[in-house]
């Protein structure tokens, strides 16, 4: 097994938080103003790279019909998108039933809400809105570079996704120094448990000065 897909089944075995994810980080890696729009879902998975741009989801369609991928995290960048909804019932159907992925994260708005709510599927964004993108195609000439760095950044990192948002796990922290980071963090968090739930100490005594290591 390799070490990508030993760390996303540990982390979904043990449903590892997006708290501990992060703490794991050094307490970051939180995608910005992205929050489940339908909550009680955890998904972890490999991210899949798509963007959104001025104002248009061209490239989205267009990308999705180059490539039909599945088992993924659907991440949806939004550049340079003025407060429009990227997607919405439609393509979010066609992505996690029909293409069969495991969440659509988008760092920007959606639509229909009523209907993804409904569904209750798997979405993390920043908002929604009836507005939504043009269908048209774009000049990209000024915007390749960004395109280049961000989807080098996130495609093929790992996303992690509950009711507190999203967390990315960089492509240079796949490796076993952070699985073994997982398995400590849990640990530490059992222990915290105990001292406060058993033993009674306070949250002090058993976070900040961590007595459980004198013992």
């Amino acid at each position: 097994m390799e070490i990508k897909e030993k760390i996303i089944n540990y982390i979904s075995k043990n449903r590892v938080s997006t708290t501990e994810v992060a703490d794991c980080l050094g307490k970051s890696g939180a995608v910005h103003d992205v929050y489940p729009l339908t909550p009680g879902h955890f998904v972890v998975g490999e991210i899949y790279y798509l963007y959104a741009i001025q104002d248009s989801n061209w490239m989205v369609h267009e990308e999705l019909d180059k490539c039909l991928v599945s088992n993924k995290i659907v991440f949806i960048d939004a550049i340079d998108v003025h407060d429009r909804a990227i997607i919405g019932d439609i393509v979010s159907k066609y992505v996690l039933l029909y293409c069969e992925n495991k969440a659509i994260v988008c760092t920007g708005k959606m639509r229909d809400a009523h209907c993804l709510i409904k569904e209750n599927y798997p979405i993390w964004c920043t908002g929604v809105s009836p507005v939504g993108c043009f269908n048209k195609p774009v000049d990209l000439t000024n915007f390749k570079k960004i395109v280049y760095e961000r989807k080098n950044s996130l495609q093929g990192a790992i996303a992690v996704c509950d009711d507190s948002g999203v967390v990315i796990i960089p492509k240079s922290e796949i490796n076993e120094a952070f699985y073994d980071k997982l398995i400590a963090i849990e640990l530490q968090e059992d222990i915290w448990y105990d001292c406060i739930d058993r033993k009674k100490w306070s949250t002090f005594r058993t976070i900040c000065l961590k007595e459980y290591l004198k013992e």
